[in-house]
């Protein structure tokens, strides 16, 4: 019998899968995942793959001539943007209201996500040129994560799941994205409660 969850694919004494509710989204999520971020038990991509039927998550580094993303990215019926900071980003607000004309049209909008620290999301950003045509849209600044097992440069520096929950929102504001980020915090307390005393205070809590 596996140890782990052929769902999810956590350990069976971690599975988030009873904390999934699954959301109806129009938007359609493509999360690109560098391959060390795959092997960590407290991702948390996967949490938007399980509750989102139109998402993939694909794992590399250099997608420039990933087969299906290419696909995805000529396809007349879908726009594809990028959630990337950049000096050209837009606002996820102006973006929304183009979202509601595809939909009109009978057209799909596609958010992309890149899944890795900082550092590794910005080398998936740079050698993946066939993403650098593609429209970036950002966050507010003023968010502040709550990913409190795993160290960050700045309270604004979010989960993979929080920053698709804030962008979700604001492009589908009519949808109900708060189960990602219940799942989300769920995961993160079970994963604190299973820490020996004073570990959690020591290494993570300021």
């Amino acid at each position: 019998m596996s140890r782990y969850c052929l769902q999810c694919g956590k350990a069976n004494n971690a599975c988030i899968c009873g904390w999934i509710k699954p959301i109806d989204c129009s938007v359609r999520v493509v999360i690109l995942q560098h391959p060390s971020e795959s092997k960590r038990p407290m991702g948390t991509a996967k949490i938007l793959q399980l509750s989102l039927d139109r998402s993939d998550i694909w794992i590399g580094e250099d997608f420039s001539q990933h087969l299906a993303l290419n696909a995805l990215l000529q396809d007349e019926q879908t726009e594809s943007l990028i959630l990337y900071p950049s000096e050209h980003s837009q606002s996820l607000e102006s973006v929304a209201k183009r979202n509601n004309k595809l939909t009109a049209e009978n057209k799909h909008l596609c958010l992309i996500l890149l899944d890795g620290t900082w550092k590794k999301a910005y080398k998936m950003w740079q050698l993946s040129t066939n993403l650098h045509s593609l429209p970036c849209v950002a966050l507010p600044d003023t968010l502040q994560g709550n990913y409190r097992i795993r160290k960050a440069p700045t309270e604004q520096h979010l989960s993979t799941v929080e920053a698709g929950f804030h962008a979700l929102s604001a492009l589908e504001p009519q949808t109900d994205f708060s189960p990602l980020l219940t799942a989300f915090t769920n995961m993160v307390d079970f994963q604190i409660a299973q820490m020996p005393d004073g570990v959690f205070e020591r290494n993570y809590k300021s």
